[in-house]
Order: structure tokens, then sequence, then C-alpha cells
């Protein structure tokens, strides 16, 4: 699809409002790069709308290469606390995030490669995190308030600037999001910020009255908490797609749909995991069920290991 088709086509999405959520000035955040969001359950996915690739797209497995770059070192994992956590739950989550590299899981990403045909790494470190106590308030954050919460973290060196970094924006449940819940769970986009090209995503916990938009389990999960748990499936996905489509431009398919969205919400063979809730996979020691992703071989499909 070209240019002009793309555009189009994202103007007919239901989500497509994510990318106009003024600022808490009023102001439209013209200076954002488009995003590309992991839905709901039961929503349509939308369509990653990043500057096309004068180059042919490449078609083979059910999804195309398209010019872009891809992250193919090391990738680093931040987290940005946003409002107020418990060590239960961050445990829950820095746990996944240190664990995934080297895993079978992360290994479907070595499927993909960049112009010079250099692979994705099955590698993850957990750098760090910070916290933010609220600087961008509680009610209807923008997409323009969760750059500023990463540049913030940045300008104040309270985190490194780091172009093979991966910053997560976490909500605590007390905060609202234009779109959370009701269009997404989650996205991932890029932003210049001082000179560097920034890879950052916004993942909310959705514990409340409306979890089941985001979350495969409602009653019970893994690790004990329905909301974190959740959270690390949409990190899942969103950590893969900025990997493999750091800036909308690298790998999506002829709908749009990055690696994770191909088989989003979906989780293979799952077993019991202690308290009887579904998991499918173990991690440093802790069970988690998350979302498949697609593997870029064998004429493509979903699993949960390559």
């Amino acid at each position: 699809m070209n240019a002009a088709g793309r555009t189009a086509l994202l103007a007919s999405l239901v989500i497509s409002t994510v990318l106009v959520a003024p600022s808490p000035s009023g102001a439209a955040p013209s200076e954002l790069n488009p995003i590309h969001a992991a839905t709901t359950r039961g929503h349509s996915l939308d369509a990653p709308v990043g500057a096309q690739s004068s180059k042919a797209p490449q078609r083979s497995n059910g999804i195309n290469y398209n010019g872009g770059p891809v992250m193919v070192n090391t990738t680093h994992a931040y987290v940005i606390w946003y409002g107020t956590w418990t060590s239960s739950k961050t445990s829950i989550i820095t746990s996944f995030l240190g664990s995934v590299g080297g895993s079978p899981y992360f290994n479907i990403n070595t499927t993909y490669y960049n112009a010079a045909k250099t692979k994705v790494q099955n590698s993850v470190t957990f750098v760090g995190s910070t916290t933010d106590n609220y600087s961008q308030g509680t009610t209807n954050l923008s997409d323009t308030a969760i750059k500023n919460i990463v540049a913030n973290a940045l300008n104040s060196s309270r985190l490194p600037s780091d172009p093979d970094g991966v910053y997560f924006v976490l909500t605590s449940s007390d905060v609202s999001k234009s779109g959370f819940l009701t269009s997404y769970c989650g996205w991932h986009t890029y932003a210049t910020i001082g000179s560097t090209n920034i890879k950052y995503s916004f993942v909310g916990d959705p514990t409340g009255p409306q979890v089941a938009g985001c979350a495969g389990q409602t009653t019970s999960s893994p690790n004990g908490d329905v909301g974190a748990d959740a959270m690390v499936s949409v990190i899942a996905h969103e950590l893969e797609e900025a990997v493999t489509d750091p800036n909308l431009n690298a790998w999506y398919d002829n709908r749009g749909y990055e690696n994770a969205d191909k088989c989003a919400w979906t989780f293979g063979t799952t077993y019991n995991a202690a308290n009887g809730s579904k998991a499918n996979m173990n991690l440093g020691g802790h069970d988690y069920l998350v979302q498949r992703n697609w593997v870029n071989a064998s004429g493509g499909y979903c699993a949960l290991s390559f």
C-alpha cells in the first residue's frame, strides 16, 4: 500500500482518534510521530502509518520488510513508573523484562532483520527504572503527556538517552488515558528527544471494572495480580513490535499488522499455574500468560517459541 493509501486507511479506523488526542494545554500534539496501538479484545487492529519506504516490500511468510530500521543490538528495557505502585506489582513486571531476553519466546524476533540482513538478537537487558509522581496529572493523559514523561526522565538524567532502549511508560490504575481500555491496551512509537531517536511505549494498569478489555484472565492470574499479569502480555507485545518496527516503516503485513498484532489475544498451549490460573510460559521463576508472536519463517505462524 502506498503512503496515500495508508493515510486513507488510517482515516477510517476507529482508533485513529488516538493520534489527535489533545495535550493538557488543549493543543493538538502535531509534533508527535504516529503511534501503533495494541487494541483491546474485540477491536480491529490499526495500521502503522510511519513514512513509507521507497523500496519495494519483500513479501514472504505473511509479513513484509518495508526498508526501515530494525533494532539489531541488545535491546535495553527501561521503565518509568507513573503514579503509585506497589513492590508486588513492579516485581512481576521487572522480572519479566529481566528474563525475556535469551528465552525461546523472544527468540522469535531473530527471524526479523534489517536491510543488511542483520538479524535481531535474542538479547534484552532490563537496565533500570525511575518514578514519576503524576507530573502530567491523573485524568485523560494525552499522547503528548506520555512523550513529556519520557523526555523529562531523559532531560533530568534520571534515565540515560539510549538509541538501543525501549522506554515503557507504565501508568498506575488510578490514571486514565483517552482510549485506554476502550480502544487499546498499549502502544509504541518513537521521537527525537535531544538528538537521539527514542523508542517508547505506553501501557496502563487495567485493574478496575473494564479490566476484561486488556486481560486474558479477569478473576485470577499466574502471579495473583490480574492487572500486572495483563500488563506483562501487553508489554511483551509492544516490546517485540518496537524491536522489529521501531520507526513504523520496517516489518508489517499488507494490512498494516506488525508481528505481535498478527497473533494478538491468542495464547497457544496453556497449563495450570499453582493457583489454578492459566499460564503458557515460565521465565525467571514466574509463570505468565503472554500473547503469541509471529514467526517470520516456514510460511509464517503464531508461536510461543522459536
